[in-house]
């Protein structure tokens, strides 16, 4: 069996039955797959924060964190949140099959599991997950800090520029979760048909919030800006003739990051990282990172 679009795509499978463990990875190898494995849920949320995987296949019925609350951690993570996850368990009733998507499962298979049927249905959100992770990566690179709030003002996506945007100005999940909603929900109120901007408060950055569009499905299409004329980010950019994404990674680099530290931040594997690299340094002109870190200082000294 070969999946024709795997394309070395990283799986995490999450189960605590070695035979069904077993079975899976043997599956998603003979299709192409990288396959990673967790026998449980806090060992799944530590895997999936060091190594974003494309996808988890989660097991319901878990000793200590099961499936389930396992998917809602998962997705209260703003750089794990996008990550497709499919439900697998030997529960079959409706109740079990809505909870599952009810905390952001995408699909819900029952064991014991189909091989064919299995790969077909991670083909399927595979592909729906790339198609968004590339509008998403087009919206980088263009620049455009994007998100959308939900009935309770609460982020429901965003960009990952906007993530990355919103960690440099230190706003915290619980800020997120807890300060944001207190803000957005009266001023969207009070902005119906206004082009009022919402500053945020509480901020290492000058942050602000635009109201670009309310859906049918009760969520608001945001905006946020930088209003600090001071960004570094933009010196680069400018300064170097580099791509938004690139200027974030330079960015880090000046400042002593590794690969690692870099993908952890900005929300991407540290192989992405290394390919910005690969087309940072000739920009540059220079040959490796101390290089490219000193051009970079120098840029932003100058400006």
């Amino acid at each position: 069996m070969t999946s024709t679009s795997a394309n070395k795509a990283t799986i995490l499978v999450v189960d605590d039955a070695p035979d069904t463990l077993s079975f899976i990875n043997d599956t998603l190898e003979a299709a192409g797959y990288n396959v990673l494995v967790a026998l449980e849920g806090k060992q799944a949320l530590t895997i999936a924060q060091r190594i974003r995987p494309d996808m988890i296949l989660l097991d319901a019925l878990m000793p200590g964190l099961d499936g389930f609350s396992t998917c809602v951690q998962l997705k209260k993570q703003p750089e794990l949140a996008a990550i497709p996850v499919i439900f697998m368990t030997g529960l079959s009733d409706t109740s079990d099959i809505v909870r599952g998507l009810a905390v952001g499962g995408v699909d819900y298979l029952t064991k014991p599991i189909n091989a064919e049927e299995l790969v077909a249905r991670m083909e399927v959100h595979l592909n729906n997950a790339r198609l968004t992770s590339t509008a998403w990566r087009a919206l980088d690179s263009a620049g455009h800090y994007l998100l959308a709030v939900d009935v309770s003002g609460k982020i429901s996506w965003a960009t990952p520029e906007t993530h990355a945007l919103l960690a440099r100005a230190n706003a915290s999940n619980t800020w997120q979760q807890q300060v944001l909603p207190g803000l957005v929900l009266p001023w969207l109120q009070q902005s119906r048909g206004s082009t009022a901007q919402l500053l945020l408060p509480e901020l290492e950055l000058a942050l602000a919030l635009s109201l670009l569009q309310s859906l049918a499905s009760g969520e608001h299409l945001l905006q946020l800006q930088l209003l600090k004329s001071t960004d570094t980010e933009a010196q680069l950019r400018e300064g170097l003739g580099l791509t938004a994404r690139e200027a974030q990674v330079l960015l880090w680099l000046s400042k002593g990051k590794s690969n690692r530290d870099i993908a952890a931040i900005l929300g991407m594997s540290p192989r992405t990282v290394n390919k910005h690299l690969e087309q940072i340094f000739p920009k540059l002109g220079v040959e490796n990172r101390t290089a490219a870190a000193r051009v970079a200082l120098k840029t932003l000294a100058e400006l």
